[in-house]
């Protein structure tokens, strides 16, 4: 496969997330955030599962307990982030969301440094700033505007963040990727489905309204993008493939604006201009300065 061809799959994979957004918004207008929630992870489990059995008999070694435990973990983090962004998409616009939730990129690396104790490439301070004041702006320059929904979609993010870490440590001490995901999919939905079971109401008729949305994220967010990620980052480079996948956002708003209709004014584009620089910025920078100290 070309450079060419494995970029244009992360950009397919990054369109197909933007409209990940317009989906769990519209969603809501038929079904509560936690069925919803609940019934796209049990999709995606069950999307994931025949290549967790193919990936499994290429294994080595079996998983151990705490194996298992700690991809239970990695669930949990995914349902705290699933279930906050869902919530946020009740007060928020999805071009907000897309947006803020994208500032996992920048969280990801301050995790390390608060938790791990690792030493932060110079870039994450500049880039938390300009994330700080991204957000700043897309409220129009008053924090009053923000909405719930926009500080639950920060939380969100911080969750998407600890579930990154937490899977990455899971991939390079198992080399199972596959198995981490459908598991952090099936804890998410037992999760998610118990929590509606106790709060929301349901009917056939509200999961008829809305299968389009539950199927388009449970299958093609789940499991379509996620195979294309895989594939296309092995024939890539690190700084472009960022580029590509960080493309989300602009996606969310794209569609956002041209089937939901939203706007926002002057600074709310400046703001997203500076989240999106902010999310280049600690992805690109970092790698660029390995290859230049790789090739000296």
């Amino acid at each position: 496969m070309s450079r060419i061809q494995a970029n244009l799959l992360l950009l397919f994979a990054a369109a197909i997330w933007g409209g990940g957004f317009v989906a769990q918004s519209t969603a809501m207008k038929s079904i509560g955030p936690f069925w919803f929630i609940g019934l796209r992870f049990a999709v995606a489990t069950v999307v994931v599962l025949p290549f967790v059995w193919m990936e499994s008999r290429k294994a080595k070694e079996p998983l151990q307990s705490r194996n298992w435990l700690s991809f239970a973990a990695i669930g949990v983090a995914l349902f705290g982030g699933a279930a906050t962004q869902q919530l946020g998409l009740l007060t928020t616009t999805v071009t907000n969301s897309s947006f803020i939730t994208g500032l996992y990129v920048v969280f990801v690396p301050l995790i390390a440094v608060i938790v791990m104790r690792r030493s932060p490439h110079w870039i994450i301070w500049p880039a938390a700033l300009m994330a700080l004041c991204g957000i700043y702006l897309l409220s129009g320059g008053s924090l009053s505007r923000l909405t719930t929904g926009d500080f639950l979609t920060v939380i969100c993010a911080l969750f998407w963040a600890a579930q990154i870490t937490l899977a990455g440590s899971a991939v390079t001490e198992t080399g199972r990727p596959l198995s981490i995901s459908a598991t952090q999919f099936a804890v998410t939905a037992v999760l998610a489905l118990a929590v509606a079971a106790a709060v929301e109401p349901i009917s056939l008729a509200s999961i008829q309204a809305v299968l389009g949305e539950i199927l388009y994220v449970g299958i093609f967010s789940s499991g379509l993008a996620f195979a294309l990620q895989v594939i296309g980052q092995r024939y890539t480079t690190a700084p472009q493939a960022a580029i590509f996948l960080a493309s989300e956002a602009l996606f969310g708003a794209s569609l956002a604006a041209l089937i939901l209709g939203e706007t926002m004014g002057p600074l709310g584009y400046v703001g997203c201009a500076l989240m999106f620089a902010a999310m280049l910025a600690v992805e690109l920078v970092p790698e660029l300065a390995r290859r230049r100290n790789a090739a000296a």
